[in-house]
């Protein structure tokens, strides 16, 4: 299937919502103002060569190379300035003299320009190459024509064709503008060379604040939105010194160098070693290199190599190795900025930017305003929820608790038993408190079949699936000696590490695929409070099946959405990971949810896949198998959780289905349409040709970067975080498209972010103001916290139930693969390990709250 095809099209706006107290706000979009009496960009194609011919492939010197071809040829040029891109690309405003030119230019200085280390060392001194000067032959070249008139139409606030286009050139030139100034790029995003954006050092790397810049089509005309951004860099300096900090080790001598991509070793000998060439012919002193590998800084089959003392990192360079938990938690708390503080820093930046003196953006007549664009927010009303006792309330600021109040739907702990990984804790108040907690919040804790299990002092060292294997040994043979036959039905897990725990994995591997054994894990603190009992509970509760709180609406005959309460309705969260940096060997995992015993839109089924690595679209929605007898049946994602809404609903098929689609870039946009929608489309027809649900199809976009601001007025505390429920759907939306940005939850720690969600299909039906309430309210049926989310429920579990098998299948044996749901393998990629499948006592389960 042709993944561009525009079977599905995108749904335009059908109105703005009106329901909501109306909020005054600011936002870090700046209004562009755009005058120029050219008609076009002229794009041309670049191609850089050495003098022999061959193409110049080195990252970062092109645009040195076409910064030199505009100093040295600006008559050849028309006198016109360009945008190059750093690649292969650059763009004018109106055609240069020819549609092709080639010139020659020579670069004295091939040394890096971010290079903050001394060169007055002697040693320094001796290493400089006399002669660093090339020669490079560059051919520019006619390639296309873009409409310069779609950024006057977005002023207006239209779309056309070549907008995107144009807007991409407007966001090559603010990178150009960048790198002129020696920043490093990320995609739209820019960094200074300059200690006071840099954090404290984390094990030889830093976090780096910089900003993102890109130009926006909105309702309200074009605009620039500036937002503040990070990254991690590697700390200049001597190598020996990153080595050392990066590894969290004493000195040269203890680094593990199978860590590290090194060279062969300083024992590599042409006519002498590179020990005695450095110290003897070059009469550098060397400390360290006698016993320490070398750097190679040539080719693989004409390898030059350095000692590793004589070399140093240049500032700006990305270090991509994940961090670990604890450096997540310290680079988060680093990068917090409140919202006053983040407006201040946004205001120095567009001040300090210099856009409006850009040669290439005067040439566009392009000028840009210095401030916050003012935006009419509604804050939605909080909708009511249900708890025991048929108790109704509403939440206030986005939060709420169970003080003297019970969970709705209760579940019963029985047959379970505690397990205890060597961790600190005093096992029989546990126990106590818990069972006191549960009786007070209305769910019944049975005691326990045995106070205990203890792991065995002589297994702690010993590797985490060895512990667990030894732990259920220790645990079923005292079972049978006490007589009780069967698994048990739920089991606590205490662990001794709140984080990192390596036998978390493989705990939740043997339960939940093996054994068919609900379960959950804790690692305490010495003083346990009724907060953190009340918690673990919650997320008991949802595992065992129970509902913890609900939406006053699920239950009530006169439901306020009876396009969702009196007609069956399914509702599905998907989302699809890709693992952290440089994990190349871990495939991704897509993740879908979908709802169960209708009318509830509070509990959700998971079903979890592999697809090969980096494919964004869920390639196995609808998956054809012969069966045993031959017979084509559908083994895809879509049909598990379609039968288990349908048996769990009366044996009533959903006739509205709502699909909540994370993670996908807007030019993904109509592949979400025409490769998934197609899928789950198909899914419905093969169970009967003539069933036809309808489908609403919406994205949900956390990765972007508008803000929104109190603005000064009567009532309006600037310094302090937009309310819960705060949507935006006029001025700085979309010019055509159905979107909004909805701020669902209570911000308290730094400046909210919001979701961005984009309606891209809608056969139900759904009025703007219906639409949004639905997103809102689902924001507050996430079953393990008593706060709205930022992001709607299903998404949310989605992500949850990714990353719990992710982390069973990271203790996966790859030779067992009966009992596994089947890997996908394309004609491009290499067999995709299958996701182990959940034990079919656990798999309606929510495993993963």
């Amino acid at each position: 299937m042709d993944p561009n095809r525009s079977g599905h099209l995108q749904m335009a706006r059908s109105g703005n919502g009106s329901r909501g107290q109306k909020i005054d706000l600011l936002t870090n979009h700046f209004g562009v103002n755009f005058t120029s009496k050219s008609q076009h960009f002229f794009q041309y194609s670049v191609a850089i060569t050495y003098e022999d011919g061959n193409p110049v492939e080195a990252k970062g010197i092109g645009r040195k190379i076409l910064a030199k071809v505009q100093e040295t040829y600006q008559t050849d040029l028309g006198s016109k300035h360009f945008a190059y891109d750093g690649d292969k690309t650059l763009f004018t405003v109106g055609p240069l003299p020819n549609n092709k030119l080639d010139f020659s230019v020579v670069l004295e200085d091939m040394s890096c320009t971010r290079s903050n280390t001394s060169t007055s060392d002697a040693n320094t001194k001796r290493l400089r190459p006399h002669n660093q000067s090339k020669r490079f032959n560059v051919a520019i070249s006619f390639a296309a024509k873009i409409s310069m008139q779609a950024i006057q139409g977005a002023l207006q606030g239209k779309e056309t064709n070549d907008l995107q286009d144009a807007v991409r050139v407007l966001d090559v030139i603010l990178r150009q503008n960048a790198a002129t100034k020696g920043c490093l790029l990320v995609r739209q995003s820019f960094f200074h060379n300059d200690a006071k954006y840099f954090s404290n050092n984390h094990g030889g790397f830093h976090l780096c604040r910089g900003f993102h810049s890109s130009f926006r089509a909105t309702q309200g005309g074009l605009s620039l939105n500036i937002d503040v951004s990070s990254t991690l860099i590697v700390s200049p300096g001597p190598v020996i010194d990153f080595l050392t900090l990066n590894q969290e080790v004493r000195g040269p001598s203890s680094i593990d160098w199978k860590k590290q991509k090194q060279g062969n070793g300083e024992t590599k000998e042409v006519e002498v070693t590179v020990y005695d060439y450095f110290t003897k012919h070059l009469e550098i002193t060397l400390r360290h290199s006698g016993g320490l590998p070398c750097i190679s800084v040539g080719k693989p089959k004409r390898p030059t190599y350095f000692p590793i003392e004589q070399c140093h990192l240049v500032s700006l360079q990305r270090y991509t190795k994940a961090p670990t938990i604890f450096q997540r938690s310290k680079l988060v708390k680093e990068s917090v900025q409140k919202p006053q503080e983040k407006m201040n820093v946004l205001n120095n930046a567009i001040k300090d930017s210099g856009y409006n003196n850009d040669p290439m953006l005067q040439d566009c007549g392009v000028s840009i305003g210095s401030n916050f664009t003012q935006v009419e927010g509604r804050v939605l009303p909080t909708p009511r929820l249900k708890v025991g006792n048929g108790e109704e309330f509403q939440p206030r600021d986005g939060r709420w608790n169970f003080n003297y109040k019970k969970l709705v739907e209760p579940a019963t702990v029985t047959r379970w038993v505690l397990v205890n990984f060597s961790a600190r804790c005093d096992t029989k108040r546990l126990i106590s408190d818990l069972i006191g907690c549960g009786r007070m919040k209305g769910i019944n804790v049975e005691p326990p079949y045995k106070v205990v299990f203890q792991e065995d002092p002589d297994f702690r060292g010993a590797p985490a699936n060895i512990r667990v294997q030894k732990m259920f040994e220790q645990m079923q043979s005292e079972l049978r000696k006490e007589g009780i036959e069967g698994k048990p039905k739920f089991i606590l897990c205490i662990l001794a590490e709140k984080k990192n725990s390596l036998v978390y994995g493989p705990w939740k591997r043997r339960n939940l695929v093996e054994e068919g054994i609900v379960t959950q894990c804790i690692a305490p603190t010495p003083k346990i409070n009724d907060q953190y009992l009340t918690n673990v509970l919650l997320k008991i509760n949802a595992k065992l099946g129970g509902l913890n709180s609900l939406l006053a609406m699920e239950r009530s005959p006169r439901a306020m959405m009876p396009l969702v309460t009196q007609v069956s309705t399914f509702i599905v969260g998907m989302d699809v990971s890709h693992g952290s940096p440089g994990q190349s060997d871990i495939p991704s995992i897509a993740a879908v949810v979908g709802s169960r015993e209708w009318p509830l839109i509070s509990k959700y089924r998971a079903c979890v896949r592999t697809q090969s690595r980096k494919t964004e679209m869920i390639d196995n929605l609808f998956k054809l198998v012969p069966n045993e007898k031959g017979k084509l049946v559908d083994e895809g994602i879509f049909w598990e959780l379609l039968f288990e809404f349908y048996t769990s609903s009366g044996n009533r098929r959903p006739e509205h289905i709502i699909i909540f689609r994370d993670g996908v870039s807007e030019s993904k946009f109509n592949q979400v349409l025409n490769i998934e929608l197609d899928q789950m489309m198909q899914a419905c027809k093969f169970v009967e040709e003539n069933w036809e649900p309808k489908f609403t199809v919406i994205i949900a976009q956390k990765n972007h970067h508008t803000k929104f601001f109190q603005a000064e007025s009567p009532g309006n505390v600037p310094s302090d975080n937009v309310p819960p429920g705060t949507i935006v759907d006029s001025k700085i939306c979309h010019p055509r498209n159905n979107d909004f940005y909805l701020c669902a939850h209570n911000g308290m720690i730094g400046t909210t972010r919001p979701t961005h969600y984009h309606v891209l299909y809608d056969e139900i039906g759904f009025s703007t103001d219906d639409l949004q309430e639905l997103v809102h309210s689902l924001s507050y049926v996430y079953q393990r916290s008593t706060t709205a989310i930022s992001v709607v429920a299903p998404i949310m579990y989605a992500h949850l139930a990714a990353a719990q098998m992710a982390t069973a299948m990271k203790f996966e044996d790859n030779s067992e693969t009966s009992s596994s749901h089947g890997g996908i393998t394309t004609s491009e990629a290499v067999p995709v390990s299958p996701m182990p499948k959940l034990n079919v006592d656990v798999a309606s389960s929510m495993f993963f709250c």
